[in-house]
């Protein structure tokens, strides 16, 4: 994987002058919009102008209107903690991707390479297949949540030793964590495939659906779960936006600008394990957004981070919750599994983007 700086490639440079507040103002509505549209659109539709004053109403206490229970009961107790929590998993996969892709220093880069999925994987389908009387040991309202809290500790536990691995003299080599991570997904992945042979067809179903991704399951309590360390990602973001800019051209370059450098690193690799790993515990294994949105987003903005990031955000929600609407509707009154449906969008956009590097290179 080269180590082309991002602000550097003609191919993602942004143009002089290019509206980048238009570009965050209109993120900003997509992601809006497609909040309310998950809110809307579904096997029972509610009108949007029906939603907001379900909000309103929610939001000051007031009571709901003659023979409109039943779709205050849809909006909020079914829809709104699954748009939540889609959102929060789409900010917080979007702005990881884009924290990697500037500490790799490569557009190619994804929250991935960290071993976040691998590790989370593993440790799911372990509880899966064993951790029905563990379960029991957790306190009463963490019960319920036993899977994706494992799923948790082990996409965590995973970065946490590949970051161990790849850190020699107090320094983390970029290109050691890269490699660490390829081998231990594949060990994990490896290890993944031993836990399914094993398990039984029920459980086998259960932890598939997993993999591919889903909002179905989701309540307050996942999404309360996993807001403090999404919330803490993109928090953590901002402050490590100028730093990755100076990144960009090379760890001495940013060095000699005052940069600490290999602080930076450990902060967005811990920020990203654990924004993830929240989001993969919560809503399973969704691909491409973390790769895929910040290339929308750099497009559109450009490659400064401190208007990237929280573009990214924007529209990681947007997609997200679009891919959910898309997921709920194609195959209604069934459910796609949502990593499908950003598989089939992100999939053609990476080989796009392979092929446009591959013409530029030459």
């Amino acid at each position: 994987m080269s180590a082309e700086p991002l602000a550097m490639s003609p191919s993602l440079a942004r143009a002089p002058g290019r509206p980048v507040t238009a570009g965050l103002v209109l993120f900003a509505v997509l992601a809006v919009a497609a909040f309310l549209g998950a809110l809307a659109i579904g096997p029972f539709t509610i009108a949007p102008g029906r939603v907001l004053a379900i909000l309103w109403d929610w939001a000051t206490g007031a009571a709901a209107p003659a023979g409109a229970l039943r779709e205050r009961i849809v909006v909020l107790d079914v829809r709104l903690p699954r748009a939540v929590l889609g959102a929060l998993a789409g900010a917080g996969t979007a702005v990881a991707g884009a924290l990697m892709q500037g500490v790799f220093r490569n557009a190619l880069a994804d929250p991935g390479l960290v071993g976040v999925a691998p590790g989370a994987a593993l440790a799911a389908v372990a509880f899966v297949v064993f951790g029905g009387p563990l379960a029991v040991l957790l306190p009463g309202p963490l019960q319920a949540v036993g899977l994706p809290l494992a799923a948790f500790a082990g996409g965590l536990g995973t970065t946490l030793l590949i970051a161990r691995l790849a850190e020699r003299d107090g320094r983390t080599s970029v290109a050691t964590l890269l490699f660490a991570g390829l081998a231990l997904g594949a060990l994990a992945s490896a290890g993944t495939g031993v836990m399914v042979f094993l398990a039984s067809e029920q459980q086998t179903r259960e932890f598939l659906f997993w993999t591919l991704g889903s909002l179905g399951g989701a309540t307050w309590l996942k999404a309360g779960l996993a807001a403090p360390f999404v919330l803490a990602l993109v928090a953590a973001s901002g402050v490590l936006a100028r730093g990755l800019d100076a990144l960009a051209l090379g760890e001495a370059e940013a060095f000699h600008a005052g940069v600490a450098v290999e602080r930076l690193k450990r902060i967005a690799i811990l920020a990203v394990a654990a924004g993830v790993g929240a989001s993969v515990a919560a809503a399973g294994v969704i691909g491409f957004v973390g790769l895929v949105v910040p290339h929308l987003a750099r497009l559109v903005i450009g490659p400064g981070h401190r208007a990237l990031l929280p573009a990214s955000a924007l529209l990681g929600v947007a997609v997200l919750l679009g891919a959910d609407i898309l997921a709920r509707m194609i195959a209604a009154p069934a459910e796609l599994p949502l990593g499908v449906v950003t598989a089939l969008v992100g999939a053609p956009f990476f080989l796009w983007l392979l092929l446009r590097r591959r013409a530029f290179v030459g």
